[in-house]
């Protein structure tokens, strides 16, 4: 590559200390409003940058990458999903792809961890009445919930966070079963104590709890379809802190409405921000505004490896975190 500092523009606001050092090493365009970008504002940065950093708010399809210009060689994610962008297109046009994988684990798998405490045991319904000003005490039969103790988690995806949910599962008395494309190395399995299912029919009708770990892709898209809920059992939850896309909302709302389903926690959604009015408002549904990454510590590391990412490539050598299609 060129010795002179390539030109690489930001989709959005990162944190200081990651512009600052963006700025240091590169020619870099930041976006200082943090607004997303409108499709001409991409256009013109596709057709600029030598490298462009969008986040999973950026909508990188194949219209868009058609209108790249030469030097346009490495899309370099902020995130770790690559679901908003076309890997195909890219590819087509030799525009290399990278993301930020590992960093997040333990933040998300901590945020739905605290989805599968929130939903049984309404911490949002008792918040909400504790603010409320009508609260009139406590009660033998108020606000009652359910134990998760002794109850089955049925992970679907259990890659890196799957298994960082099971392993804080396990400490909070919940017994592990998951769906998977492949069974874990039988060591993993062995100290999980998991059970594992070929079948997600059949894992949805058994387990208490429902937890979607799994990417967005063309595979996984409307996964949990309206067949596939109703199949779960009227006493379950279900808790999505993966993508919106892998759970069909509408069904899912009709479900909760007519408590065939008996909750959910929901920290992703098909059409962000747009989030439908049928789940909001539903009491027996806790929602977050994707948060399920958001730590300062995250967000730094996630820099650190976009940074990582565009040097070494830069210098001429294969990115760490490059994305391949056949990976995901």
């Amino acid at each position: 590559m060129s010795q002179r500092k390539p030109k690489v523009v930001l989709t959005r606001k990162l944190p200081d200390s990651i512009e600052t050092r963006m700025r240091e090493l590169f020619d870099t365009t930041l976006n200082e409003t943090d607004v997303a970008l409108s499709h001409d504002a991409l256009i013109e940065a596709v057709k600029t940058a030598d490298v462009l950093v969008p986040t999973v708010t950026d909508k990188i399809d194949a219209d868009l990458i058609a209108y790249a210009g030469e030097q346009l060689r490495l899309i370099a994610s902020f995130g770790t999903g690559v679901d908003h962008i076309d890997l195909a297109a890219a590819k087509s046009r030799g525009i290399t792809v990278t993301n930020t994988p590992g960093v997040l684990t333990e933040d998300t798998a901590d945020m739905v961890m605290a989805l599968i405490l929130a939903v049984p045991r309404r911490i949002a319904e008792g918040d909400a009445l504790a603010r409320s000003g009508k609260w009139h005490g406590w009660s033998p039969t108020g606000m009652l919930g359910h134990r998760i103790n002794g109850k089955r988690l049925g992970i679907i995806g259990m890659g890196r966070i799957g298994e960082a949910v099971a392993r804080r599962a396990r400490g909070f008395g919940l017994s592990i079963h998951y769906h998977n494309r492949k069974p874990v190395h039988p060591e993993t399995e062995a100290e999980l104590e998991a059970t594992y299912w070929d079948s997600l029919d059949q894992m949805l009708s058994r387990v208490d709890i429902v937890s979607v770990n799994c990417p967005h892709t063309p595979a996984t898209h409307m996964l949990l379809s309206r067949e596939r809920l109703s199949r779960m059992q009227s006493s379950a939850y279900l808790v999505n802190a993966s993508r919106g896309e892998v759970v069909d909302e509408q069904a899912l709302g009709e479900l909760l409405d007519a408590r065939d389903i008996a909750g959910a926690g929901l920290d992703v959604y098909a059409n962000e921000p747009h989030i439908p009015e049928t789940l909001r408002n539903l009491k027996n549904v806790v929602l977050l505004p994707h948060i399920g990454s958001a730590t300062i510590e995250g967000r730094l590391e996630m820099g650190d490896k976009v940074i990582i990412n565009v040097q070494t490539f830069w210098d001429g050598h294969s990115p760490p975190d490059r994305v391949i299609e056949a990976m995901l």
